[in-house]
């Protein structure tokens, strides 16, 4: 068996074990704000509010603003309800708002993208 085979079929566990660990546990509240499993901050975008119910950063738009995802059998609760992804995935949402990550935050705690664009803002309970 020739490399590129070995590696095609290793490829696809890969790609699961990123899903996964994308696709996480629930958001909390950390220190007055929203955050992920890990204590990442979350936020929400602007230009979600114009299509009620659905992600509109997709595309590039997710490699700066990563979708904070659920697993396929999560449950909503309280203030998180979550809607499906253009691709199919679930994706967390509070208050009816997409959550996103952001791709400078690099440590439990950064707020680098509250305020960036004017658009995008840190979820408060």
């Amino acid at each position: 068996m020739n490399l590129l085979h070995r590696s095609l079929k290793v490829l696809p566990v890969l790609l699961l074990t990123v899903w996964v660990s994308a696709a996480g546990a629930q958001p909390k509240t950390t220190g007055g704000i929203v955050t992920d499993e890990k204590g990442m901050s979350l936020y929400v975008w602007d230009n979600d509010l114009t299509v009620p119910g659905k992600s509109v950063c997709t595309g590039p738009c997710t490699l700066t603003w990563m979708p904070m995802l659920a697993q396929k059998d999560a449950k909503a609760f309280g203030d998180y309800t979550l809607l499906v992804r253009e691709d199919g995935q679930p994706q967390w949402t509070h208050k009816g708002r997409p959550l996103y990550r952001f791709a400078n935050d690099k440590q439990p705690g950064d707020q680098k993208g509250d305020g960036a664009r004017g658009m995008w803002h840190l979820v408060k309970p």
